[in-house]
């Protein structure tokens, strides 16, 4: 009986000293999360509701005026904008993203590691550098303005243009949704598709039916990649749209920069943060009721 009581405050010490150290090595992380993510998202919280003095600045107190300011067709159609096509781009980098994951997926496992080398090269290459590269490639006397003259298409250019604000955003976001969607399929049986086959399924219906059913968490979670971070996208609509339809992330820089309306500015980026955060939470629910129903 002494023995086991002794056994016992050994192991709940241990677990004790374990846990400390655990708390420990957490500490600097927990740290950097509370200074660089908590304390500025608090602030621009607390600004959202702030006052404005003829400068800009936050002059303090308590309104819902900044809020209440969003109703205004101009800055309501800026962020209908931006959810339209953080939506489209959400939509176009999964068509994209699937096809190429299944490419990728239905080669031999010594070539998928080079293949997805290939996808992830360009984000060694910094954003700007590679937005100004679009610029190049579509403007005029690019190589894709020649090949349409050259099939007899005069475009002149593409820049600025919302095609190439699509197509770079596409270019963009692209290697986010096809890593989550490839570490799905990687975990499908291939057999499935020689079952789907010898049970007379099409390539569609073997799609429909296995692939995307059974890649559904990769899906999800490329969804979420893609359309939280394009919503604060603001470089590739002012170089390659020409500034004409701006996206949230632009709004929210001019307001800061230009108008020097800070709490206004703030209350935008919380408006952003909530939408990021219900999007978050429908995918989250998404996978939840998937792992129920299985």
């Amino acid at each position: 009986m002494t023995q086991a009581i002794t056994t016992t405050n050994s192991l709940s010490r241990r677990s004790r000293r374990d846990t400390m150290w655990a708390g420990l090595l957490l500490l600097p992380g927990a740290l950097f999360v509370l200074l660089f993510a908590i304390i500025p998202i608090l602030v621009v919280a607390r600004n959202s509701f702030a006052e404005v003095d003829v400068y800009g600045a936050v002059q303090g107190g308590w309104t819902l005026e900044n809020y209440l300011a969003l109703t205004d067709p101009v800055y309501s159609k800026t962020l209908w904008y931006s959810l339209g096509m953080a939506a489209l781009n959400t939509i176009v980098c999964l068509i994209v993203g699937y096809i190429v994951s299944y490419y990728i997926v239905s080669q031999p496992a010594r070539r998928q590691p080079v293949l997805l080398l290939l996808v992830i090269i360009p984000f060694w290459t910094d954003f700007l550098v590679r937005t100004f590269a679009w610029i190049t490639l579509l403007g005029s006397g690019g190589p894709i303005v020649g090949f349409l003259d050259l099939i007899g298409l005069d475009v002149g250019t593409l820049v600025p243009s919302q095609g190439a604000v699509v197509m770079s955003l596409l270019y963009a976001f692209l290697p986010v949704a096809v890593f989550p969607i490839y570490a799905s399929m990687r975990g499908i049986d291939p057999s499935l598709k020689e079952a789907a086959a010898d049970l007379g399924a099409g390539w569609w219906q073997t799609q429909g039916r296995v692939f995307v059913p059974l890649s559904a968490p990769g899906i999800l979670g490329a969804s979420l990649l893609t359309f939280v971070p394009t919503l604060g996208v603001f470089v590739i609509p002012v170089l390659l749209g020409g500034g004409k339809e701006l996206l949230v992330g632009n709004l929210i820089v001019t307001l800061y920069t230009e108008f020097r309306n800070q709490p206004m500015g703030a209350a935008v980026s919380m408006v952003v943060l909530v939408l990021m955060i219900i999007s978050i939470a429908i995918v989250g629910g998404l996978l939840g009721l998937r792992r129920r129903k299985a």
